[in-house]
């Protein structure tokens, strides 16, 4: 017995010793997937030899020559830091995660097949110019350089998945834009909810759940556009509502193609953006910041990056696998964007001839719809042959599912219809005139290339000049034609070709006020001739920038940091007064009721009353609309303060809950109902001591590494959270997703990146964001930057990289020369 147990011991005690040494040899390799930062290497392919400078926080200066070893070496260092990102980017938008996958991605790739977002990238490429045609080129060279010379493990996900990447192709590096564009372009999700909404509610009741923005909502282009009137006016701008359109879309092919589709993120677009003229900075130079709101993810979607050479500097965001600064400045003027959530996005509906399903009734007599097979590879199943259709007007998406198909009724299919489908997109080709614009005209000679996503861009230059303008195709509609939905056969006047000219798109170039904002906010007033949106974001981050911007006090880059930080909630203090005076105080809410008396909508992560806010919120929407919205409270129940405050003191018959037959339900029993409901729930969660809830306890960043998240044991290495302020209405924007019976409150969504120009010296710009310049979670700037972005802190792309760093130099190959690593 006692040799048994022995012998069972050295057994164990073997094991043990080669898993161990197994773990420890496969950490070592993985470990040879960071990227050489120093030396010399000779990449295939280089032109000319090229500097790459690397600061303390990982973030690289490129010096070069010429413009095609400066973007042979871009390319060949995202792939150095992001190669996995890359891969899954061009793969989403091929439709070919399945192949890595395996059978969840479905969905996601017969969305992108029917699209044929990969088809269009190759499709803008006959769009740019030879020089930046050149520019793709050489960044295609430089990607491969690194894939084909790298002697070590790729990123652990490639191991992971055992998969080795195809070589980058330039088709691959137009992908990005393709996606961000339907990423961004998410208005008819909206209206489709709306239009499911009338299975329950009448036509007036819908219209009350969105009611108009206050006359005296902030307005970006105040001045109406010089212009003939117009009676195609947006519901809300102080002029007669458009009648809807009816629809022949029933609710539940709406349903089932929501459901089809991939899920949306908490918000799909939102950011500031704000440009102060010389005259009213202490520099006397503009200063221009923005940052832009988008879904957390691990890597950042953001890549920091200096590119030097003759004649041309620029520093600021690129997204790996794209050549061009998406966001930055050149040297002589600095750019920023925000989303102008422009409604561009059509749902067609194409009557079928004589159920045929091969032939649709088009506005000119019948005609056959344009087909393709389309091969979904799926990684340890059967491949899928699926069958895309396509009318004049888009492709048909109710061929998503089966009960999108069924939905759609006998006869009938829906098409999609949107600018960012068009073929002949050239934003790729904006980007790059972008990039080399030397001021003003440049400049907007540029947006006239730009097409999809439609953007609101603030400007500034050394000269002292400061503008905006709104980009992008969108469509122009006759009058009564409401976005989102329309039927095709009766709509031939509604075509993807009319849209409204560059030069008639808002804009404004050096207002004597000197001061330009933009939060997603309403960009035009009511004499602007066309419809841009139906509806736009709350006004509320706009209102608090425009207060804080009217203070007293210097406008300098410091004014700038801690606006950017600002986690005051004017939501907070506007519905508090309200909500506390219709709700009952008793003991079990007295003491939730005394902390948001003395709370100023400050959300302080180390705080219970964001918290306690947050949650009563959600639970009083639950408790007003449930019962009427059953199951499309899902998507509707976040908090929206302007209809809450609209039914507490107007509209209060949404208070009575109509399953209840015989009583009247009023405002005040919801609201102390919800309160003792949050407070249940929060004590579950957070303890019993009120006191010592903190909102940053449920309030936290999380950016999740799609890869690896999902397997317990690389998940606390891959996964980047931090404690956070703020709100869904804050400057500093803290969206979620709230689950009040939870009481978590998860932070997805948010400022991806922060940018402070300063016009007097763009060199002393600054740059914050989550995560860090690596996208390998085995590297110290995987996360290294995720603290500071929290707290404020910044880093600065200058001429002269900040501390002393590894420099590799990328030499020409030569015949004898090692490979490149």
């Amino acid at each position: 017995m006692k040799k048994s147990i022995r012998v069972l011991g050295w057994t164990l005690a073997a094991v043990t010793l080669l898993l161990m040494v197994g773990t420890g040899g496969l950490y070592l390799w993985l470990r040879t997937s960071l990227p050489t930062t120093s030396g010399v290497v000779w990449p295939a392919g280089l032109n000319a030899a090229v500097e790459i400078t690397r600061d303390r926080d990982g973030l690289f200066h490129i010096t070069a020559p010429n413009r095609a070893s400066a973007y042979f070496a871009l390319g060949y260092t995202h792939a150095q830091d992001r190669l996995w990102q890359m891969e899954a980017m061009r793969r989403l938008g091929m439709g070919r995660l399945s192949e890595i996958g395996g059978s969840r991605f479905i969905p996601q790739d017969r969305l992108m097949r029917t699209l044929g977002i990969y088809r269009l990238a190759k499709a803008s490429l006959k769009q740019l110019s030879p020089e930046a045609r050149g520019v793709v080129d050489e960044y295609t060279r430089g990607v491969n350089a690194w894939i084909t010379g790298h002697s070590g493990a790729l990123p652990p996900e490639f191991t992971l998945f055992f998969h080795q990447p195809e070589l980058w192709q330039p088709a691959d590096s137009l992908i990005w834009g393709r996606i961000m564009a339907l990423s961004l372009s998410g208005s008819w999700r909206r209206e489709l909810t709306r239009m499911q909404m009338r299975a329950r509610l009448t036509p007036d009741m819908i219209e009350r759940l969105y009611p108009p923005e206050s006359p005296n909502a902030p307005v970006t282009v105040a001045a109406p556009a010089p212009a003939r009137a117009s009676q195609n006016a947006t519901p809300g701008n102080g002029v007669k509502a458009i009648p809807p359109v009816a629809s022949a879309i029933s609710p539940h092919a709406i349903a089932a193609l929501l459901d089809a589709l991939p899920p949306a993120p908490p918000a799909t677009g939102a950011s500031n953006s704000w440009v102060m003229a010389g005259n009213r900075t202490a520099s006397g130079k503009p200063i221009l910041v923005n940052d832009p709101h988008l879904s957390f993810r691990a890597p950042n979607i953001w890549y920091l990056a200096r590119l030097s050479l003759p004649g041309l500097t620029l520093a600021g965001a690129t997204a790996p696998g794209v050549p061009f600064h998406v966001l930055g400045h050149n040297g002589r003027i600095a750019w920023g964007m925000t989303t102008t959530g422009a409604d561009t996005l059509e749902l067609v509906v194409e009557k079928l001839t004589n159920g045929d399903k091969a032939r649709y009734q088009a506005p000119d007599g019948p005609r056959a719809f344009t087909t393709r097979i389309e091969t979904i590879r799926v990684r340890s199943s059967e491949d899928i042959r699926m069958t895309v259709r396509e009318s004049h007007n888009g492709p048909v998406v109710s061929d998503l599912s089966r009960a999108a198909a069924d939905a759609a009724g006998p006869g009938a299919v829906l098409v999609l219809r949107a600018p960012m489908l068009r073929h002949d997109d050239s934003t790729a080709e904006a980007l790059y005139q972008i990039n080399k614009a030397t001021g003003w005209h440049d400049f907007t000679k540029a947006l006239e290339l730009f097409h999809s996503p439609v953007q609101n861009l603030t400007y500034a230059d050394t000269k002292g000049h400061v503008g905006f303008s709104v980009a992008g195709r969108i469509p122009r509609r006759k009058p009564g034609t409401n976005p989102g939905t329309n039927p095709g056969t009766n709509n031939g006047d509604v075509k993807n070709d009319k849209f409204i000219e560059a030069s008639r798109l808002p804009r404004l170039f050096n207002p004597d006020h000197g001061l330009i904002v933009n939060a997603n906010n309403r960009v035009v007033g009511p004499g602007y001739p066309f419809v841009i949106a139906r509806n736009w974001e709350p006004p509320y981050r706009a209102q608090r920038l425009e207060q804080l911007l009217a203070a007293p006090g210097t406008k300098d880059i410091a004014k700038s940091r801690a606006m950017l930080l600002d986690a005051v909630s004017l939501p907070a203090r506007e519905l508090l007064p309200i909500l506390r005076r219709l709700t009952v105080r008793n003991a079990d809410n007295l003491a939730a009721l005394n902390l948001l008396a003395a709370w100023d909508g400050t959300t302080d992560r180390n705080r219970p009353e964001a918290l306690i806010f947050a949650a009563w919120g959600q639970a009083i929407m639950a408790g007003v609309f449930t019962d009427e919205l059953g199951p499309l409270a899902r998507r509707f129940l976040r908090l929206r303060p302007a209809l809450l405050r609209r039914v507490l003191e107007q509209d209060t018959g949404w208070c009575d809950d109509i399953s209840t037959a015989g009583q009247v339900e009023t405002c005040t029993q919801v609201l102390t109902a919800a309160l003792q409901t949050a407070l249940t729930n929060l004590r579950t969660r957070h303890g019993t001591d009120m006191s010592a809830w903190r909102w940053g306890a449920a309030h936290q960043a999380e950016l999740r590494n799609p890869a690896l998240d999902w397997l317990p044991l690389l998940r606390k290495t891959s996964r980047i959270t931090i404690p956070t302020d703020d709100d869904n209405f804050t400057i500093n924007r803290g969206t979620f997703r709230g689950r009040s019976r939870s009481g978590s409150f998860r932070h997805g969504h948010g400022a991806t990146l922060r940018a402070i120009y300063d016009l007097a010296d763009l060199d002393a710009s600054l740059f914050s964001m989550p995560g860090g310049q690596s996208g390998n979670p085995l590297s110290p700037h995987y996360r290294d930057l995720t603290q500071r972005w929290r707290d404020g802190g910044y880093v600065r792309l200058p001429s002269r990289p900040q501390g002393t760093g590894p420099v590799l130099r990328l030499e020409p190959h030569v015949t004898g020369a090692p490979p490149a690593s």
